[in-house]
C-alpha cells in the first residue's frame, strides 16, 4: 500500500512539474489585416476640363458633391481604402498669391497634429507646371499628402488625400505610399489645355 502511495505521489509531483512548467500565454500584439494592392495600371483623364492627366484603372472620378457649383472640381475615389484625392480647379486672374497663401494654409492646418511637414518643389517648365507638395506626417493627421500646380497665369489646382476613416497613419501608412505614387503619376502626367 505504500508503495501504490509513494507511485502515485511520485506521478502526481511529475505532473504537476510538467504543466507548471510550460510557458505563459502571453498576449499576441494587435494586427492589422494584409492589404493585397492592384497592379499600377493607369488611364487617361481628358474631358472638356482645362487639365488632363492619368489616373488609376482601380479609381473613379466623381463630382465634387462639396462644390456643385464648381464644375472642375473632381474627387478622384479609393474605395476599397475609403479614400479621395479632392482637385479643386480654380481660374487665375490677378489672385495666384491668394490661391498659394491659401494651399500653404492648408497644408499647415495640420501642424498640431504633425509630427512633420516636407514640402518638395514641383517644377516642369515644358508643361508649364510649378507647383508644391507636402508630405504631413503625423499619426492623426487628416490629409497626409497635398500638392498644387499652376501655370502662373491662368489655372490653379489643389489635391488633397483624405480618409474616410478615424486618422491612424501608422495602419493606413502603406496604403498612403501606395497612393502617394499614384498621386505623383498624375502629377507626372498633368498637362493643362490650351484656352
Amino acid at each position: 500500500m505504500i508503495k501504490k502511495n509513494k507511485t502515485s505521489f511520485i506521478f502526481l509531483i511529475l505532473t504537476i512539474l510538467l504543466v507548471s512548467c510550460r510557458d505563459n500565454p502571453t498576449p499576441k500584439p494587435r494586427a492589422f489585416f494584409r492589404i493585397d494592392f492592384p497592379k499600377k495600371e493607369y488611364q487617361l483623364f481628358d474631358s472638356t476640363f482645362p487639365y488632363m492627366f492619368e489616373y488609376p484603372v482601380y479609381s473613379e472620378i466623381t463630382p465634387d458633391p462639396h462644390a456643385p457649383d464648381q464644375p472642375y472640381w473632381i474627387n478622384l475615389e479609393f474605395p476599397q481604402w475609403k479614400g479621395s484625392l479632392h482637385l479643386s480647379y480654380k481660374k487665375v486672374e490677378d489672385n495666384l498669391v491668394n490661391y498659394l497663401e491659401d494651399a500653404r494654409t492648408l497644408a499647415n492646418k495640420h501642424i498640431s497634429k504633425a509630427s512633420s511637414i516636407g514640402h518638395d518643389l514641383i517644377v516642369d517648365r515644358d508643361r508649364q507646371l510649378f507647383g508644391m507638395e507636402y508630405n504631413i506626417h503625423g499619426i492623426g493627421v487628416a490629409s497626409p499628402y497635398q500638392f498644387f500646380v499652376t501655370d502662373s497665369a491662368d489655372h490653379f489646382v489643389r489635391g488633397a488625400l483624405y480618409f474616410r476613416v478615424k486618422p491612424n497613419n501608422d495602419s493606413l501608412s502603406p496604403v498612403i505610399e501606395f497612393l502617394k505614387e499614384d498621386i505623383n503619376h498624375l502629377i507626372k502626367t498633368f498637362h493643362w489645355k490650351e484656352n
